[in-house]
């Protein structure tokens, strides 16, 4: 597909797929989507935001968790609650 065909089906300007494809800060999230379907490549997003397959997330959250602070007593007498 051309640049202008691309640019057509996705409902962008030429000039916003040409900033999408140097990767220019100014870009919509939505046209990345957008261009993405224009070339059948949207099933790809669904594992963009799996959390399940995040496994940095996953440490960074498990190193969030506070931490125990004293350990548990134990009885010294077996009838002692």
């Amino acid at each position: 597909m051309s640049i202008a065909e691309v640019a057509a089906k996705a409902g962008i300007n030429r000039n916003t797929l040409n900033a999408l494809e140097l990767g220019r800060p100014g870009v919509a999230l939505g046209a990345y989507v957008t261009v993405l379907w224009a070339l059948g490549l949207d099933k790809s997003l669904d594992s963009v935001a799996d959390p399940d397959a995040d496994a940095h997330g996953k440490t960074l959250e498990a190193s969030r968790r506070p931490a125990r602070v004293r350990k548990s007593k134990q009885s010294k007498s077996e009838y002692d609650f």
